[in-house]
């Protein structure tokens, strides 16, 4: 996609930075704005969900604390007063234009568990038909640090697979990618197009903000996941003048990060976005090349090391010898039973486990690469 094609589905997140004052209540004057390009896009025929951070922000502020607490459970109490807070603002905004709107709070259990994932993307899927603007945020009020997403990014990014988005818009305080972090350098200038998922971006990635669990690495994280569903990806300003109205337009403005690959499988999307495996396998060379390659099926002989506790369909990530991740997928055997075969040849999985359940490892269609 070039920037002057038109996106027709979008997700827009805005994130603590732009929503907080300083990470202690909700901006709520600065929602109208975004509200009106929101409905002025419902107008012209374009779908938006809308990836709202602030709700632990807004309880700090209600709870009548002056610092945002550390403690889990403080956390998830200003979460539920917060949310109250946050949803009333946006709905307050979208009633002046006769705009419904609807609350979705999702965990990683939500993603995490295939049938809980379906059920998420007919609900994004039929809000969206029925005209109304989702608004989409953690359930930080019930997720701990072993479920959760960690930040609204990559949940933005889930988004845009679940209701099969055109664009991924990121709003933050910063005009978009920099080559290096323009807070410490004067002479810091804007990456204004790139390819998602090109790891080689990280390394322009900061550190993140003071107000958010995210920062610019989340956000180029984000863009890859979005790019499995075929969404480009605009990291831009939030504050910048009709921001929203110029990216859904193709306008130049922020980084646009390209997908250069055609929308995957929904399923390969659903693997795509999970976060949490239970499992490694570390591959040979010759099974990266004939995964990378060929888009073949990951056999037993490829596999050098098993690590984790994993049953049969669980999710385990595929490694290169080098320990970087290449892709995750379905295995079709325990770790146990793994850690068996692993080296050894197809023909002799039932010598070595007295029966064959599947002669691959991770068939290619339960397969993805990162």
């Amino acid at each position: 996609m070039n920037r002057s094609v038109q996106a027709k589905r979008i997700v827009v997140k805005l994130g603590s930075a732009l929503l907080t004052e300083d990470g202690l209540g909700l901006r709520a004057d600065r929602l109208g704005n975004w509200v009106a390009q929101i409905v002025e896009l419902k107008n012209r025929g374009v779908d938006t969900v809308l990836v709202s951070s602030g709700a632990v922000a807004e309880g700090v502020s209600r709870l009548g604390w002056k610092n945002r607490p550390h403690g889990l459970h403080e956390l998830q109490a200003a979460a539920a007063v917060g949310q109250m807070g946050l949803i009333q603002a946006w709905e307050n905004c979208f009633q002046k234009h006769a705009v419904r709107t609807a609350q979705i709070l999702l965990t990683h259990e939500d993603i995490a568990d295939r049938r809980r994932y379906l059920n998420a993307r007919s609900t994004l899927q039929t809000l969206v038909g029925l005209g109304v603007v989702p608004i989409v945020n953690e359930n930080d009020s019930v997720a701990t640090e072993e479920i959760r997403f960690g930040d609204n990014d990559t949940l933005a990014g889930l988004v845009a697979n679940l209701i099969e988005a055109d664009l991924l818009l990121l709003l933050t305080d910063q005009a978009g990618l920099f080559d290096k972090d323009p807070r410490s350098n004067a002479d810091a200038k804007l990456i204004g197009t790139a390819r998602a998922g090109d790891r080689e971006l990280e390394r322009h990635a900061g550190d993140p903000g003071a107000h958010g669990r995210g920062g610019m690495l989340t956000k180029l994280r984000a863009a890859a996941l979005a790019a499995n569903s075929g969404a480009q990806t605009v990291i831009a300003g939030g504050m910048e003048q009709d921001v929203i109205l110029r990216a859904a337009a193709g306008d130049t403005v922020g980084t646009l990060l390209t997908s250069e690959q055609a929308p995957v499988a929904a399923r390969k999307q659903w693997l795509a976005g999970q976060s949490r495996v239970v499992g490694r396998l570390t591959l040979d060379d010759g099974a990266v090349k004939v995964l990378r390659g060929q888009g073949r099926s990951l056999l037993a002989v490829g596999v050098k090391d098993v690590s984790g506790d994993f049953r049969r369909g669980e999710i385990v990530a595929l490694l290169d010898a080098g320990g970087r991740e290449i892709g995750r997928g379905l295995v079709n055997y325990g770790a146990d039973e793994t850690r068996r075969i692993m080296g050894q040849p197809t023909d002799r999985i039932e010598e070595l486990l007295g029966y064959v359940g599947e002669p691959e490892l991770v068939h290619r269609d339960n397969l993805v690469l990162l």
